[in-house]
C-alpha cells in the first residue's frame, strides 16, 4: 500500500466513500436482477431485452460488482463494469425513451474511473492529468 501514502487521505477518503456508494448500487441492482423482481423484469422486457435474461445480467454485475471491489482484480471490475453501463446506455439511446435515461450510465461510467483514479495510484501513473 505504498501507493497509496502518496495520495492525499481526504482524496482517498471521498474516492472510497464514493466507490462503497457505487458498489451499494450496483449489488442492489444485481440482487433484484437476481430475484427476478417484477420492476427489474418489467424495465429489462420493457427494452426489448428477453425475461429470461434477466437472472443472467444479475449474475454478470454481482462478479463484475466483486472484482470491482477486490483491489487485485480492481481494473477487470471496472472495466467490466464500464462495459455494463456502456451496453445499458446503448439499449436506452436505441429504445429513444424520452427524457435521456441513457446519461445515468455513462454518469456511472465516469464515477467508476474518477473514484479509481482518485483512490489508485496506478491509475494516476497511466493517466497523468498532472506533472
Amino acid at each position: 500500500m505504498e501507493i497509496q501514502n502518496t495520495i492525499p487521505k481526504p482524496v482517498w477518503w471521498t474516492g472510497t466513500i464514493v466507490k462503497g456508494l457505487l458498489c451499494l448500487f450496483m449489488t442492489f441492482d444485481a440482487l433484484i436482477k437476481l430475484i427476478k423482481h417484477p420492476s427489474a423484469v418489467e424495465g429489462s422486457v420493457q427494452m426489448g431485452l428477453p425475461e429470461s435474461s434477466v437472472p443472467f445480467l444479475g449474475v454478470y454485475l454481482l462478479l463484475s460488482t466483486a472484482l470491482y471491489i477486490y483491489p487485485k482484480t480492481v481494473m477487470l471490475g471496472m472495466l467490466l463494469l464500464a462495459a455494463w453501463l456502456g451496453a445499458a446506455a446503448g439499449i436506452m439511446y436505441r429504445d429513444g425513451i424520452a427524457g435521456h435515461p441513457y446519461i445515468f450510465p455513462i454518469v456511472f461510467a465516469v464515477l467508476i474511473v474518477i473514484v479509481e483514479f482518485l483512490r489508485n495510484g496506478r491509475i494516476r501513473t497511466m493517466v497523468p492529468f498532472t506533472k
